[in-house]
């Protein structure tokens, strides 16, 4: 056949006799003009552009400027582009049913296509360089395009072409298009006025994008990036090569930060408010505010979703139509084909429409839009959801900053609730607006997939569509007792954790009483608990996922059963497969339909909350501390320090939301005396909010520059004095005056840096943020060092600082090092100090200090630092003897002022009252000279000390996170980095398939390829039947073809009943062999770290322990095996699909191999980014809630400083970074999902493609597209479920990190019924040539020690810090490596013995008491060997047998937990009843006097002494005159002994260091 351009069949072709415009071939000939006059035009420009432009490829943001009409314009050139597609496909299949080929029905609208993709490529090259004068190209081509195609349509109605002609339609389309395209660009004209205009508009960019800080790019970019993420690849890319980190992902685009959706929804709801403000008993709707602030998104996504699923249709009807025509081409070979001739070659839309090629490409084209449809869909909700979440977050924020202390006190509102608030409701609602445009969208979807069935199938599809119907409320039933199983687990594990934080805080004592497996057990107890009802929800998960793939399966069987009995004809292909695919289709909808309808009942719920929450009580507003609130703005808009960056620069913005929330507060000036700074006058009566007067009849006056101390006793109300004073307390009546500074005093200038209405105020209760001790200090003023020096000297938190590993930087607080009650108000008080305001309340400062402290406090800080300044305090203490100090003083009881006036005035007139505190300050010093022996705060240094143990640690922490393979080969160049963040950890997985055990692992491997295998069948038996019916030209007689439907119905149904019942083994093992892997790693977990080495406990922080049994074992249990079932499932549903295809065509095998390709880059990218961006999620959502929670529990801390503005503005920079980091990460979903949604289609093409051409008969190329289909929606889930995957292995890698450490030896060379029953029964001890280190790469602690201890001696050790008094008493119990030398007690050397044995024949009293939750029985002894009389004689030993009687329940009273309901001294008391308690011969104290105060260390010694007197006692000293009555001394230093003898040989020593020891401490 030769080429030529009209064809050769026909000799009228090139005949223009009548006239050059009747001549068909002609005018598709004048098409081709403008189409060559474009790309004449623009290519130069292009490869000039591009040549220029390839330096820098990344174009910058500033130029992505939209021209008026911008999505218009790609929108109409994607249909010209369709439309083209469709003029080429008619062209050609025209063509085919001629003699020659006639190029002029396809060639100009090839050229056509090319054109219409360079216009837009030329077009968004202008766009991006802004240089609109070159669109004039663009504007003549239009033009021209537009002339030709009007000439071509006016000819063929001249021709009297009828409509229904396929070339007509598309001619008259086009037409239409090149018109519009043409009113765009002279639209762009009118605007920018870039020619025919004296005066060319000047355009800036976007705001955000001036801003470089902006990476987030979808609003900005065009249409075609929008729609498939392209603008996310660099990000993608470049986290292959480096982490992605808060920098990396810039900070949020305007519109979408917290604030300025805050305002919308603000003012919705203000509206709301407005509505219902006359109706006392209606709420205002937070529903309807939400509608109006967010509901134009929440639209387009709906329409989005109608598109999608409408465009979902279109693959079972193409499969069908496919089918249909592969069937009549198979079955009409013979007859021949008319061949039309050239006059005639016009082609109806119908039989184009029966080209099975056409149907394959349309299919092709309608799958892509329906992707990127639904993508769209959900791009729109995310962003919505998350910005809906931003301002709800800073309205929740906002209401907490002004909500009435007696809320939060009285327990209406409890911190529990608002932190639910924040972490639980406020998702709730963003998941709802996720889920709801499913709520409209899938009754839709359901309506129209039973009418199409119905169409197929008849009356038997409605039966199908029955079964599922009634099927879905079983889903529903599942889903809620998901969520009850789910809270029972929930609360079990708390109280794991619990109990395993006590283990963990009391590992020392366990270890040394040999009580680990008691303690141990328990948690297995309520780990068993926990498992049981994990147990019911890994049942019912399993039954969620049986009900998902069996549901089909049903419906099916159902169906075609039904249809083969009621029907006379046999079952097509065509039908067949499209009913399939529709019954895929159908079952979606249903599923998720109980999930939507469980969000949305929460979503209910969360609303009916967060209403409560917005409606109750504010704050009153405290107009007297006047002012215009933004001077308190002011001074913290200098120093947001660090900051600064993150603030938007548009300032008016900011002074907006400063506006909003401030109500105008007026400035009362009450004319009063100078030095009066606040006076309480008409008797003030103020109250919790009860309504009863808590404070009645107040009349003070607190004098300017002065000390004001209020003093009472406990409950007589000083705290809600100074509340009432800063307007936390409701007033019933009375006022506040707060005096404004006169303007003409010298010392005014001085003050008026300060700002005037904020009061410094410690609380009684210390408040500190999660932030460093410095930042904690400064409290948002300026930094300057010579005061912060001095502060911190005053407070004398210099020693504690330098213990801190970084000193004043180290974060405390949740995620920090925790400090003791002390340090904590210590620091609070030196954040009153520093700030530099006119007026500062202490509440109660010295409750939690020793004496030292405290004087040291009083004068440094209060009588030098503040007097010097000249600043207002007040003072509420119960330390009287500080009264001489204060110029004036306020005493209360009961609510009332009792006295006021300084101390000389309440001598003369109230006698009695002055009488009183003088015989309580007598009491006082004698107390004061008792304490001065007790040391506390060194023993808090000592504490902190150990918390922070030595460095090391932090070293270790590092390392274990790092992959087992970097270990190995310490190069840590990139390249291995890179190869370790794409890798999958397969290793780690295999450990976690093996934990549940290889029987196990074989039956789900062995269930699941069974079940796909059978699915398989159930299709291909299928694709037989409807085949072989057809096939069957000549039929048999009746009851052969019954007896072949019966058999065919029979199989039918074996192999569909057999996939049900393995749908439902598979999920049930999968579930199991979860469970049994969590059940395995918690327990090795547990045993491991109980029998761990101490060493380990003291190298390694708690929290990271902790996590390991919270976080990490709650990963194992509950979200590893629904991923581990969800992947397997679609990886073997993509591989049955790819196999079932192959065995169809062959040919696919070859187009698979590109595809393949490309999706191993997709994943293998994608799962990086995702894992990064997952962790930054995570990462900054803590921080979030913390904030909240900090800022609930310091209100009045925050109040009384005036900071809101800056704490709001706090908690807007945190919400913002997890909501960018959040959109980022569903970004990178839509960027993968479009991806792998695009190859799938690229699949469907290619099955529908080859199994046309190839196809062995028409059921297997059914077959073959319905599996190319299914395809389509798992290949992401694929992609989805790995990454998932990999971040949870991590918590598995992270276990198994803990079970590969060394375990104490427990088994020594003899066996425990060796030792006799009494041993050691004389207690005499030998330490001969000792040598201890606490691990072998650490220098020894004791080196060479000899010792001999007779039976029954007292013996003293002592020595400096550091000096190996603890080691030696750890090395009694083996808790310390013994690397040389021996201790042998009693004839039998300790290192022989099994450690359960030794450590259970000594006793030891520790430094610390430690008391765990439980009875007082229990905390004597857990092993319950004792009768109640030998616990009750312990306890009269240690003097507390009074105390415990009068507990309800006596020995079974409670202790709560850490025994925080006793006093140190009884705690350490409870210590020496439980060494007691056990009858061992050899008793060690560890400095177990250092905590208490000297009456109880008193009774100790007398008791030891007595209780004790015939057994051998070693007491470590930490004051010396405890040991001046021993047998023995032993001094030690640096890990020798120096010194030993009896005290009183050594005393006669003047130069001897125990001599100077006793000197010193006298």
């Amino acid at each position: 056949m030769t080429l030529t351009f009209c064809g050769n069949d026909n000799a009228s072709a090139y005949n223009i006799s009548a006239g050059v415009l009747r001549n068909v071939c002609f005018v598709d000939a004048l098409n081709l003009v403008p189409h060559v006059f474009l790309l004449f035009i623009t290519f130069p420009i292009l490869f000039i552009g591009w040549g220029s432009q390839s330096s820098k490829v990344q174009i910058h943001h500033n130029t992505w400027l939209h021209f008026p009409g911008h999505n218009l314009r790609w929108i109409l050139t994607f249909t010209l582009l369709f439309v083209h597609v469709c003029e080429i496909a008619e062209g050609i299949v025209s063509d085919t049913q001629m003699k020659s080929r006639h190029l002029h029905l396809f060639l100009p609208a090839i050229m056509g296509f090319v054109a219409a993709t360079v216009s837009i490529v030329y077009y968004h090259n202008i766009e991006t360089s802004n240089f609109p004068k070159l669109l004039l190209a663009l504007f003549l081509y239009w033009i021209m395009a537009f002339v030709t195609k009007t000439i071509k349509l006016v000819r063929y109605c001249q021709d009297g072409v009828p409509f229904s002609q396929l070339r007509f339609c598309i001619t008259g389309i086009m037409v239409i298009l090149y018109g519009l395209l043409m009113a765009v660009e002279i639209n762009v004209i009118r605007v920018r006025r870039y020619v025919f205009f004296m005066n060319p508009q000047k355009v800036k960019p976007p705001e955000d994008l001036q801003d470089l800080g902006v990476r987030f790019l979808q609003p900005f970019v065009n249409l075609l990036s929008k729609a498939t993420y392209w603008w996310m690849n660099t990000l993608i890319i470049s986290a292959h090569k480096k982490p992605v980190d808060l920098k990396a992902i810039g900070k949020l685009p305007i519109a979408m930060r917290a604030l300025t959706n805050y305002i919308c929804l603000k003012e919705a709801y203000e509206e709301q408010k407005k509505k219902v403000a006359d109706q006392p008993n209606r709420s205002p709707s937070i529903w309807l505010a939400m509608y109006s602030a967010f509901g134009r998104p929440i639209l387009l996504s709906s329409t989005f979703r109608y598109l999608a699923d409408l465009l979902g249709f279109a693959g079972p009807l193409c499969i069908s139509g496919i089918v249909q025509g592969f069937q009549n081409t198979t079955n009409n070979t013979n007859t021949t084909e008319k061949v039309k001739d050239a006059s005639n070659s016009y082609l109806s839309s119908e039989e184009f429409l029966r080209n099975v090629y056409v149907l394959a490409v349309l299919l092709f084209l309608a799958l892509i839009l329906q992707r990127t449809f639904l993508q769209a869909s959900y791009y729109v909700t995310t962003e919505t959801g998350i910005n809906l979440r931003g301002a709800l977050l800073a309205m929740i924020y906002n209401k907490i900053l002004r909500l009435s202390t007696s809320n939060l006190s009285m327990g209406e509102m409890t911190l529990g609730q608002i932190n639910n608030l924040v972490a639980i409701e406020t998702n709730q609602l963003m998941w709802f607006l996720f889920l709801c445009p499913n709520l409209w969208a899938m009754p839709v979807q359901i309506i129209m997939g039973v009418i199409l069935l119905y169409n197929l199938l008849g009356v038997s599809a409605l039966v199908g569509a029955a079964v599922i119907v009634l099927l879905a409320p079983i889903q529903y039933f599942i889903a809620t007792k998901l969520a009850e199983a789910q809270k029972s687990t929930l609360d079990y594990s708390t109280e794991r954790l619990k109990k395993t934080n006590e283990i963990l805080k009391g590992i020392k004592l366990l270890k040394l009483y040999a009580w680990e497996h008691i303690f141990c057990t328990s948690v297995e107890e309520t780990r068993m608990k926990e498992l049981t009802s994990l147990k019911t929800f890994a049942l019912h998960t399993s039954l969620s996922i049986f009900m998902n793939a069996a549901i089909p399966i049903a419906a099916v069987l159902a169906t075609f059963v039904t249809y083969a009995y009621t029907n006379d004809k046999p079952l097509q292909p065509a039908q067949a497969f499209a009913s399939l695919s529709l019954f895929h289709i159908l079952v979606t909808p249903l599923f998720l339909l109980s999930t939507v309808v469980r969000f949305a009942v929460k979503a209910i719920i969360s609303v009916q909350k967060l209403n409560e929450f917005l409606l109750s009580d504010e704050i009153g507003d405290d107009s007297w501390r006047g002012g215009d609130s933004s001077v308190a703005y002011e001074s913290c808009k200098k120093h947001t320090g660090l900051h600064t960056k993150a603030i938007n620069r548009r300032q008016p913005l900011r002074y907006q939301l400063e506006s909003y929330d401030q109500p105008t507060r007026k400035q009362t000036r009450p004319v009063e005396i100078d030095d009066i700074a606040i006076k309480v006058v008409t008797n003030g009566y103020f109250s919790w909010g009860s309504g009863l007067a808590t404070l009645s009849n107040i009349n003070i006056r607190i004098p300017t520059g002065q000390m004001t101390m209020i003093v009472g006793q406990v409950g007589c109300g000083k705290s809600s004095l100074l509340l009432a004073i800063l307007g936390e307390m409701q007033t019933l009546e009375g006022k506040v005056h707060w005096s404004n500074v006169n303007e003409t005093d010298p010392s005014f200038e001085a003050s008026r840096s300060r700002n005037r209405y904020s009061v410094a105020y410690a609380a009684q209760k210390p408040w500190l943020l999660n932030a460093t001790v410095e930042e904690n200090i400064i409290f948002g003023s300026p930094f300057n060092k010579q005061r912060y020096k001095a502060v911190t000297d005053a407070c004398s938190l210099q020693p504690d600082i330098d213990l801190l590993p970084f000193g004043d930087q180290t974060e405390i607080g949740e995620r920090g090092i925790n400090l003791s009650g002390g340090q904590r108000q210590r620091i609070c008080v030196a954040r009153a100090l520093y700030q530099n305001t006119n007026i500062v309340f202490l509440d109660d400062p010295f409750s939690a200090l020793d004496i030292h402290l405290s004087d040291h406090l009083m004068q440094e800080g209060i009588l030098k630092f503040l007097q010097e300044d000249k600043r207002t305090l007040v003072l509420v203490t119960h330390k009287l003897q500080y009264l001489p100090h204060a110029d004036w003083i306020i005493a209360m009881k009961d609510g009332m002022v009792l006295r006021e006036g300084t101390l000389k005035d309440i001598q003369n007139k109230d006698i009695e009252l002055y009488e009183h505190w003088k015989t309580l300050m007598n009491r006082q010093d004698q107390e004061l000279e008792k304490d001065m022996e007790a040391d506390q705060t060194t023993l808090e240094r000592k504490t902190l000390r150990r918390a922070m143990y030595p460095r090391e640690s932090k070293s270790q922490l590092e390392d274990e996170d790092e992959e087992e393979e970097e270990e190995e080969d310490e190069d840590d160049n990139m390249s291995t980095v890179l190869r370790l963040r794409t890798k999958m950890p397969w290793r780690t997985c295999w450990r976690y398939l093996t934990s549940g055990g290889f029987f196990l692992l074989f039956l789900m491997i062995f269930s699941k390829l069974l079940k796909h295998s059978v699915i398989v069948a159930i299709d291909y038996w299928l694709a037989t039947w409807t085949s072989m019916d057809n096939t069957n030209e000549v039929r048999n007689t009746d009851d052969a073809e019954n007896t072949n439907k019966t058999y065919h119905v029979a199989v039918f149904s074996i192999l569909s009943g057999a996939g049900i019942v393995l749908c439902l083994i598979t999920s049930l093992t999968v579930e199991w062999m979860g469970l049994t892997a969590a059940k395995n790693l918690h327990h090795n977990l547990l045993n491991k770290i109980i029998l761990g080495p101490i060493r380990f406990f003291d190298t390694t922080p708690l929290g990271l322990i902790l996590n390991r049994f919270s976080a990490d074992t709650n990963i194992i249990d509950q979200h590893i095996p629904p991923t581990l079932e969800s992947l397997t499932r679609s990886t073997l549903l993509c591989l049955s699909a790819i196999g079932m295809i192959s065995y169809a065509t062959p040919w696919f095998l070859v187009a698979l191999v590109p595809l393949g390709i490309a999706f191993y880059f997709i994943q293998k990218y994608f799962r990086v980014a995702s894992k990064d961006l997952q962790e930054l999620d995570d990462s900054t959502q803590l921080p979030l809630l913390c904030h909240f929670s900090e800022t609930a529990e310091g209100l009045t801390t925050i109040r009384a400083f005036r900071h809101e503005a800056r704490f709001k503005q706090r908690m807007l920079e945190l919400t913002d970074t997890n909501n960018i980091a959040y959109l980022f990460l569903s970004a990178a979903n839509r960027w993968l999902e479009v991806r792998t949604d695009y190859l799938g289609a690229c699949i469907v093409l290619t099955a529908a493609v080859t199994s046309i051409t190839e196809g062995p008969n028409s059921g297997f190329v059914g077959l073959g597209l319905l599996y190319a289909l299914t395809i389509t929606n798992y290949l992401n889930w694929v992609v989805r479920n790995l990454a998932d995957l990999e971040v949870q292995m991590g918590a598995v890698k992270k276990v198994h990190s803990f079970l590969n450490m060394e375990s104490e030896n427990y088994d020594g060379y003899l066996d425990p019924s060796q030792v006799p029953k009494d041993w050691p029964k004389e207690g005499e001890i030998k330490i001969e040539n000792l040598c201890v280190r606490y691990e072998n790469n650490l220098k020894p602690v004791l080196k060479h020690v000899k010792a001999y201890i007779k039976p029954g001696q007292k013996v003293g050790i002592c020595g400096r810090t550091g000096s190996g008094k603890s080691s030696l008493s750890l090395a009694f119990f083996r808790m310390v490596d013994i690397f040389d030398g021996r201790i042998v007690i009693d004839g039998i050397d300790i290192s022989k013995l099994p450690l359960h044995t030794l450590r259970s024949r000594l006793s030891i009293i520790l430094q610390d008491p430690i008391l765990f939750s439980g009875s007082i029985r229990f905390n004597l002894d857990p092993e319950c060997k004792c009768t109640d009389d030998r616990l009750w004689e312990a306890l009269e030993i240690a003097q507390l047998k009074n105390m415990v009687k009068s507990l309800p329940g006596g020995l079974d009273a409670m202790v709560t937990e850490g025994g925080e309901n006793f006093s140190v001294g009884q705690r350490q008391l409870f210590c020496l009843a439980r060494a007691f308690v056990r009858k061992s011969s050899i008793l060690i104290m560890d400095e177990a006097t250092a905590s208490i105060d000297m009456a109880t260390e008193n009774i100790l010694q007398k008791v030891v002494m007595t209780a004790f007197a015939d057994r051998t006692v070693v007491t470590i000293a930490h004051r010396v005159h405890t040991i001046l009555t021993a047998d023995l001394v032993i001094v030690m230093k640096r890990g020798n002994i120096l010194e030993y003898d009896t005290p009183e040989n050594l005393l006669s020593q003047e130069d001897g260091i125990f001599a100077s020891f006793v000197r010193a401490d006298m």
